[in-house]
């Protein structure tokens, strides 16, 4: 059994899904952050300023920065309704249309008209786009709070800006617990940049398509066809003979986690190929693979269900 990230033709493309321009609070242009992530290697983003009516919900149009190296999928962060703790909700919303209907959001605040987070969730994916739960620990999510997200493809697992700020980076304890309720959802690593402060080029995915195409891109993040990571390359995953396979680029450690307290770490020098019997994960129903460099750089792959 190999995931289809691995498996399908094509090549990953390197992009950051979480970035804020002048157009809300972030500290440059759009077609500044475009120009930025473009000289730094980046063959993709999504400008995901704040969707709020203090900045008239932009929805920023990348498509002039486009060209035959690097491309855009237009998006935004939304925000409506309350999470348990009161704050508003953050969505980052991928793909959505240029027209999206504004949510009744002036500010940073929750109010009772609103729509709830989870409802513009699914009206974002109703709309054609990726969504994801962003900055879990940061925004102080409870498990209740994500369980309600029904619509949500991913959270982020590691917000670039949240580690810089605040050092509440973390989301994968709210990614496993949807895991161990059943629900099937990826994990995401961005850099919610605003470059106001060193917050860019921390963290990005990696997607599996055949050319750097939009549309390509977005149809790939919905399957789940990519990996996250701070620098290190996972090559391939394989389920075979009842063990698990993995080659990636020089590694120190390779984890592989699943239900609760399963998890089995393999130690190396410099290592590309690692193996586990599967067996290590008990009667998990999925598992999720961690690589770490010799500079404690991580990559994490989607969570591989095993029915």
């Amino acid at each position: 059994m190999i995931p289809s990230a691995f498996a399908k033709p094509g090549r990953f493309f390197r992009g950051n899904l979480h970035t804020h321009s002048n157009m809300s609070d972030g500290a440059i242009s759009p077609e500044e952050v475009c120009r930025r992530y473009k000289a730094e290697g980046y063959d993709f983003i999504s400008l995901t300023d704040h969707f709020v009516g203090l900045f008239n919900f932009p929805i920023a149009d990348t498509v002039p920065f486009r060209d035959d190296e690097f491309t855009t999928l237009l998006g935004a962060e939304l925000h409506s309704g309350a999470q348990e703790n009161g704050d508003l909700w953050h969505i980052v919303a991928v793909g959505l249309p240029a027209d999206f209907a504004p949510a009744k959001t002036k500010f940073f605040v929750a109010e009772e008209d609103q729509e709830t987070g989870p409802e513009i969730a699914q009206r974002a994916v109703d709309a054609g786009a990726f969504v994801a739960i962003a900055h879990p620990e940061w925004s102080g999510l409870t498990n209740d709070d994500a369980m309600s997200v029904t619509a949500a493809h991913a959270v982020e697992g590691y917000n670039h800006s949240c580690m810089v700020d605040a050092a509440r980076p973390d989301g994968f304890h709210t990614l496993d617990v949807m895991l161990m309720k059943g629900r099937r959802v990826n994990v995401i690593a961005t850099d919610d940049a605003h470059f106001a402060d060193p917050d860019a080029f921390g963290g990005w995915v990696m997607v599996k398509a055949e050319k750097n195409d939009p549309d390509q891109l977005l149809e790939a993040l919905k399957a789940g066809d990519f990996y996250s990571s701070q620098g290190p390359e996972i090559h391939h995953i394989e389920v075979k003979d009842k063990k698990i396979h993995v080659e990636c680029s020089a590694a120190y450690r390779v984890v592989v986690q699943g239900r609760g307290c399963k998890a089995h770490a393999i130690w190396g020098e410099s290592m590309t190929k690692a193996e586990m019997p599967l067996n290590e994960m008990g009667k998990s129903p999925w598992f999720r693979v961690t690589i770490v460099d010799r500079a404690g750089k991580m990559t994490w792959s989607n969570p591989i269900w095993l029915d």
